[in-house]
Parts: structure tokens; sequence; C-alpha cells
């Protein structure tokens, strides 16, 4: 079953709401039809126990809490750990916080009232995010035609994945002139595979869907999970589902924090489309790169520079460094 809420506005938009306890294989073609035209969809009866997420949560709010002293013993975020409006190592800046997690192994390098209590409760909560990622990614190549629909889930089951957790705080701006956005996080496309996002109920989540034109994305209900499509798929599916940029803004005087799963591959995993995606009328877009390829020639870049087309087939010999 799938909700198609229609916007309450024109500044808004409800993306697509999948139940994932309907028939499987309606519920594989709303994913594959959100991933194809949007690249962003909701999922609800998920799964993952409210408990988890609670417990996520509560450590993730008591961490942000903390003063700036105490939460700069975890950093700096190079690349895991604390890091406070610099975005990455380009220049790149927002209204942000946010602790970074490498998730295998867990690199729990936090300040934390319990850090036992804090390590449990981001395993627990990686654990049902990485299958709530796994099962998307198998009900997406189901849709897809493809036989073995393990071939996308596979990479995030590696024991060498190179998956992330960010938590991101974006605090209250109550000097904003006119109630005017300032960027929390600037505009982007994530490189992964997949990412499910996971935030509380403040705005400020905005998608382009076309280039320069943002649409706020209102925010979703407490049992549910954003996810949306990452670089590194839209490779795999030959360019049907859509990476889409978006950004975070702070326009509230309320806290807005967010917890984000990067679902990757090992660095050594080869990203190439399943044959069963190509035709002698749709040959391969891309030419195979390891995943390590990629994330290097993502983070030598700024946020928002685009990345893709530089691995499109007919770009073999194009200077990544340009």
């Amino acid at each position: 079953m799938v909700v198609a809420h229609q916007p309450s506005n024109r500044q808004e938009k409800e993306l697509p709401i999948i139940d994932l306890m309907g028939e499987r294989s309606q519920v594989s073609k709303l994913i594959v039809k959100a991933s194809e035209n949007l690249g962003f969809f909701k999922v609800i009866n998920h799964g993952v126990p409210q408990h988890v997420i609670k417990a996520m949560e509560d450590e993730s709010y008591d961490f942000f809490s903390k003063p700036t002293s105490q939460k700069q013993r975890a950093g700096p975020a190079n690349p895991y750990g604390y890091g406070c409006k610099n975005i990455g190592f380009n220049g790149d800046h927002g209204e942000v916080e946010y602790l970074l997690l490498h998730t295998n192994p867990l690199s729990n390098n936090t300040i934390s009232n319990d850090p036992t209590l804090f390590r449990c409760a981001v395993n627990g909560y990686v654990e049902g995010v990485r299958e709530l990622a796994c099962e998307i990614l198998e009900l997406m190549a189901e849709g897809l035609g493809v036989p073995r629909t393990s071939v996308l889930s596979n990479f995030l089951r590696d024991s060498h994945s190179d998956s992330l957790l960010r938590l991101n705080h974006y605090p209250p701006l109550v000097q904003l002139v006119n109630n005017t956005n300032s960027i929390g996080f600037g505009e982007h496309t994530d490189p992964q595979i997949l990412t499910i996002l996971r935030s509380n109920d403040v705005p400020g989540l905005q998608i382009s869907p076309r280039d320069g034109f943002w649409v706020p994305v209102s925010p979703h209900p407490s049992t549910a999970f954003c996810v949306n499509v990452g670089d590194a798929l839209q490779a795999l599916t030959n360019g049907r589902f859509l990476s889409v940029r978006h950004r975070a803004m702070v326009n509230s005087c309320r806290r807005r924090m967010s917890m984000a799963y990067f679902g990757a591959p090992a660095l050594n995993a080869r990203i190439v489309c399943p044959p069963e995606l190509l035709s002698p009328h749709e040959p391969n877009l891309y030419r195979p790169f390891t995943w390590d390829e990629y994330k290097k020639a993502t983070y030598s870049r700024k946020l928002g520079d685009t990345r893709l087309h530089f691995f499109r087939a007919q770009s073999d010999h194009d200077d990544l460094t340009e």
C-alpha cells in the first residue's frame, strides 16, 4: 500500500510513503517507481523496533547537549569524530554540528555518560537500519527484474563494507532576520549506494528534482524512515534510479536532529551494472569503477560539485582532478 499525499501548499512536497508490509511484488514496483521518478521516498512498517530508534535518539540528544569542550573530545572529524560548521576539507561550511562514525568496525569514539550504553545503542541501530537497507535493495532488484536479488544488498553485507553513521544536529538560530532560511548542510548528492535517514519533526530537508528548483519536504511521520538513492546506485542501475541533489536548511527556533546511515560497499568493490539491465539499445552509461576510486573523487571536491559524470563510459580518459 502507498499513501500518495498531496502537498498542503505549493511550497511543500509529500514524498511517496511505502508500507513495507504490503504485497511484496506491489511494494517492489512502488519502490522502483519512486527511485526512478524522484530518488526519494519514505517507508513505514519497516521492522526497526521503536525502542532501538529511541535509544539512538536519546544518546544523540545527550551527546549534542553537552558543552562544546566535551563534544570536542570525540573529535576532530578526521574523518571520524566530532565536527562543527566545517564540512569536509574543501572549505564547505554550514550551520551544523555532527558526529561521524564508521560502522565496520564501529568507531564509537565519543563522549557519553555511559559508553557501554552508547555502544549498544549504536550497534542496535546500525544493525536495524542495515537490515532495512538490504531489504529495500533486494526489493529494488526484484522490481528491476534482476534474478539474483542479493546483487545489491551484498555490497552492504560485506564484512568490509565502508558504511557510515552520521548524526547531524542543527541548533536553533533565533537571530534569523525575517525568518530567512540559513544553510544547515549545503546542496549535494550522497555518493554511497543508499541512505536511510531518520529525523525529528522539525522541517529542513529540501530536494532539487530539477536544477535550480528547491522543494521543501514535509517532516515524515514518527514511524517513518526517509530513503534516498545514492550516486553508486544510480550507476548500478545504469541511470534508471536518480541520485537527487538535496540540502538541509535551518529555518526554525527549534533544533533539528537527523541520523543518517550511508550504505556503502567495501573499498575494493567494483561498481558495475548487472547485465540484465543492459541491452544493445541501452548500453552501459558508466564505466566500471571501484568504490575507493569514487570515494577519492568525491572527497577531493567541494560538497556541491558533480562527480558521477566523470565516470561515464565515454569519459574513460577524463582527468578526475579537473
